[in-house]
């Protein structure tokens, strides 16, 4: 409940973003782009944005993450699967990221979240 009022409240309208990157990268949990020559580069991620709701998704990823590796769920099983092939902060911060556009969908049409819609 924490972290989703202090989401909605930071962002206050959900239209305001044309998708949920741009609210993830708003948020500063995207990678930073940088391109010369045609070839992008993608860096860490950028920390722009409210520091405080990111830090919030981002506990709440770690979290989440901890207790993960007993569910079943699409969303569970990615999270594992991504924390076992990469560094636990780069899967918690994924994780988050993910969490923030599911987030911006749920806001924007007005949804319930449904699990099983989410894409792993």
């Amino acid at each position: 409940p924490l972290t989703a009022s202090a989401l909605v409240a930071s962002i206050a309208d959900a239209r305001s973003f044309a998708n949920g990157r741009q609210l993830s990268a708003w948020l500063g949990l995207v990678p930073r782009q940088s391109s010369s020559g045609g070839k992008p580069l993608l860096l860490g991620i950028s920390k722009r944005g409210d520091k405080y709701v990111r830090t919030l998704l981002i506990h709440g990823a770690r979290s989440a993450l901890r207790v993960a590796p007993g569910k079943t769920d699409r969303i569970s099983r990615w999270a594992v699967a991504l924390a076992e092939r990469s560094h636990m902060n780069v899967a918690a911060t994924a994780l988050a990221n993910k969490t923030a556009r599911v987030a911006w969908a749920m806001l924007r049409h007005g949804a319930n979240y449904e699990p099983e819609r989410v894409a792993a």
